[in-house]
């Protein structure tokens, strides 16, 4: 059967086209005004003092890393169950990853392994919050390096009742297509930090600057900036939409074998990351049989990129073996969804 039901798709509407249409019929396509708006409107979201929009979370992840000094001969702590993005930033800025074991359970980094892995070398931690399930943040940015928060797959939670995006000396977003906020692409550095939040922007672009240091194009247009300003503004609705989806997968899998998401008010599911008794490989081929596309929530853990045993990571090599991400999204319909529950029960009770 082809497949009928997309894993992710972005969630817009009339309101996101005219948002980008009056950009264009004004002629200022590239960073200007609207930047500057979504930038204010982020930082006031989330109790930030600053926000720089960039081209994308990767940048925003390089860019705050260099603001905060890091460079040769440095290290920094990045979880294994997560994209390769983290290992992109990190030898962009010239520093070396160290990479921690994650818990399986909530996807998250170990904080347990996150201290074992400090040493003299240590420069920053990046901490994601992974598929809408807020990490340990608060113990993680006292561990007495630079923390930078990474919000790509959290944006709209709360923790401790604080907004994810207010801890750490960075944090960072991401606007990519299917992200929480759809932008097409485009990331933002938050921060409470003056110096750094100048820095930022000193890095994103060259035009108008002394050539005396390393810059970049890194910056976001204007088109990007109307897409997000509008799903900024319609992100409590795309969270409540998560929630009540979650809710319905919750209840219609509580029968089967499948081990549903952690449980917790705090969660707004960007994925919706089941655990099978089987290889996930296997439920992923056999959902796609039925129309339902159902993705690894991770590509490849970040200790296989770097050819490190298994072994010395058993949380990040379990839900490797056993995650399965489905569809769920504010654009999916309630008839898409019990499809959706259709097609897993149907697999589940196979096995």
């Amino acid at each position: 059967m082809s497949i009928s039901i997309p894993h992710s798709r972005p969630t817009v509407g009339e309101a996101e086209a005219k948002a980008v249409y009056e950009i264009v019929c004004s002629g200022q396509l590239a960073q200007g005004a609207e930047v500057e708006k979504f930038e204010s409107e982020m930082a006031v979201f989330t109790g930030r003092r600053y926000g720089v929009a960039v081209s994308s979370g990767t940048a925003a992840l390089h860019l705050g890393l260099l603001a905060l000094g890091v460079g040769a001969g440095q290290e920094v702590i990045v979880p294994s169950y997560v994209c390769t993005a983290l290992l992109h930033a990190v030898w962009g800025a010239g520093a070396e990853p160290v990479v921690c074991d994650s818990e399986p359970h909530s996807g998250n980094i170990d904080l347990a392994g996150a201290r074992r892995a400090l040493g003299r070398h240590t420069a920053a931690i990046i901490a994601p919050h992974m598929f809408g399930l807020p990490a340990e943040i608060e113990a993680l940015a006292s561990l007495g390096v630079p923390c930078i928060e990474d919000c790509a797959m959290s944006i709209g939670a709360n923790f401790m009742g604080r907004r994810l995006g207010s801890f750490g000396e960075i944090s960072i977003c991401s606007f990519y297509a299917t992200k929480m906020l759809a932008a097409g692409e485009g990331g933002m550095v938050l921060t409470d930090s003056e110096d750094l939040a100048s820095t930022v922007r000193q890095l994103r672009e060259y035009d108008g600057a002394p050539a005396s240091r390393l810059r970049f194009n890194s910056k976001m247009t204007d088109m990007a900036a109307a897409l997000g300003r509008v799903q900024l503004a319609r992100l409590p609705e795309f969270v409540a939409r998560r929630r009540a989806l979650a809710a319905l997968y919750d209840e219609a899998f509580a029968e089967t074998s499948l081990e549903t998401p952690l449980d917790s008010l705090q969660h707004i599911y960007y994925r919706y990351v089941v655990k099978t008794g089987q290889p996930a490989s296997k439920l992923i081929a056999e959902l796609e049989r039925e129309g339902v596309a159902a993705r690894r929530p991770i590509y490849n853990p970040l200790h296989r990129e770097l050819r490190r045993d298994d072994e010395f990571f058993p949380g990040a090599t379990d839900a490797h073996a056993v995650d399965v991400s489905l569809p769920l999204y504010p654009a999916l319909k309630d008839e898409e969804a019990q499809q959706v529950i259709a097609a897993v029960c149907a697999v589940a009770a196979n096995h």
